[in-house]
C-alpha cells in the first residue's frame, strides 16, 4: 500500500518506530528521516523531563521511557511498535558495557515481538579488524544473528560530522585539517543525514532486507581533496596535515589501532552499488554536505 503526499511524493505505507539515541546526531537524523517519510517515530529515553525530550514533543514524536541496564522496561517501551532502530555506543562506558547493552535491546525486541529490528553497527565490523569498538558492534550483531529476531545490519563509515567536534575545531581555525593519516591515503565517510535516510529506507523495505548487513558510506575522498574542498567552500585557505596515528595512542589505544586500520586496510563500502540500488536515500558527497554546513564556528575563537 501506497500513499501520497500534498506534493505528490509517493510514500510507504506509515509505520510505528521505535528509535534509540533519538537526541543524538544519528539518532536525531533516524527520527528526520522517518517523519519526512510519513511515519510515526517512538524515542527511548531515560529521562523524559529533559530539554531534548521536550523538543521530540514538539516534533510529535511519542516518548518512552526505557533504560539498556533494564530489560523490562525496554519491552514496555518496544511493545506495539512496528521496527526498532538501536544504537548503542562504547565512548560512554567501554565495549563490554555496549555489548551487553546491545544484547538487552535485541532481547527485548524478541519478547515484545517486533516485526523488524535495525541495528546501528560500524562498516568493517565483521572483518575482525582487531578494533575494540568495532569487534564489540559484532558481537552484538552475533548475538542478534542467533536471536531469530527479524533484522537488518547498518554499518556506516567515517562520519563527515566528525569534521565539526571539540577535537577539531581548533585546528581547522587555524587553517588545518589535521588527520591521523597520510595525505594521499583516501577514507569513506558519510553524512547522519544518509544514515537517517538509508535507515528508512530499510524500514521501507521491510522483509526483502531481513537478514541483511549493509556497509553504507557516501564519498571517499584523501585528505588533500577533503582540505581543497574545504577551501573552496569556506573561503579560507586550509591546508591538510597528517600525523602518525601513535600520537593519539596516549588519549586512545582503540582509536590509534582504528586509524592504522585506516591505512593499512580500510573500509570496503560499496558506493557506486548503493547509489545504484537505494537512489531513494539521495547519498551526499562530501562537498554536497560541506556546503550545507554553517561554517561561522570557525571565526569564533
Amino acid at each position: 500500500m501506497k500513499e501520497k503526499t500534498e506534493k505528490g511524493t509517493t510514500m510507504a505505507e506509515s509505520k510505528l518506530v521505535l528509535v534509540t539515541g533519538a537526541t543524538g546526531k544519528q539518532g536525531g537524523a533516524c527520527v528526520e528521516a522517518l517523519l519526512k517519510r510519513g511515519h510515526q517515530v517512538r524515542a527511548l529515553t531515560r529521562n523524559p523531563a529533559s530539554p531534548a525530550a521536550k523538543r521530540l514533543r514538539e516534533q510529535e514524536v511519542e516518548i518512552a521511557v526505557g533504560d539498556f541496564t533494564d530489560h523490562d522496561s525496554l519491552v514496555r517501551a518496544i511493545r506495539g511498535a512496528d521496527a526498532v532502530y538501536a544504537m548503542t555506543t562504547p565512548y560512554e562506558q567501554g565495549a563490554e558495557k555496549e555489548i551487553a547493552h546491545g544484547i538487552t535491546v535485541t532481547d527485548a525486541v524478541k519478547a515484545a515481538g517486533v516485526a523488524h529490528f535495525i541495528y546501528s553497527s560500524i562498516a568493517s565490523a565483521n572483518r575482525a579488524t582487531g578494533i575494540g569498538h568495532f569487534d564489540g558492534k559484532y558481537e552484538v550483531e552475533k548475538h542478534i544473528q542467533a536471536s531469530g529476531v527479524p533484522y537488518t545490519i547498518v554499518a556506516p563509515v567515517f562520519f563527515m560530522e566528525n569534521l565539526l567536534q571539540p577535537w577539531t575545531l581548533p585546528n581547522l581555525r587555524q587553517g588545518k585539517l589535521a588527520v591521523a593519516l597520510p595525505a594521499s591515503r583516501s577514507l569513506r565517510q558519510i553524512t547522519v543525514a544518509d544514515i537517517g535516510a538509508f535507515v528508512a529506507a530499510v524500514i521501507e523495505r521491510g522483509n526483502t532486507v531481513f537478514g541483511r548487513r549493509f556497509d553504507i558510506a557516501g564519498d571517499e575522498l584523501t585528505g588533500d581533496q577533503a582540505a581543497a574542498i574545504l577551501s573552496r567552500v569556506t573561503g579560507r585557505e586550509i591546508r591538510y596535515e597528517g600525523f602518525p596515528p601513535a600520537v593519539l595512542r596516549a588519549q586512545s589505544e582503540d582509536m590509534a589501532r582504528m586509524f592504522e586500520w585506516f591505512d593499512s586496510t580500510g573500509y570496503a563500502a560499496d558506493i557506486k552499488s548503493l547509489r545504484r540500488d537505494l537512489p531513494e536515500v539521495r547519498w551526499h558527497t562530501f562537498e554536497e554536505w560541506a556546503r550545507k554546513q554553517d561554517w561561522s564556528v570557525l571565526d569564533q575563537s
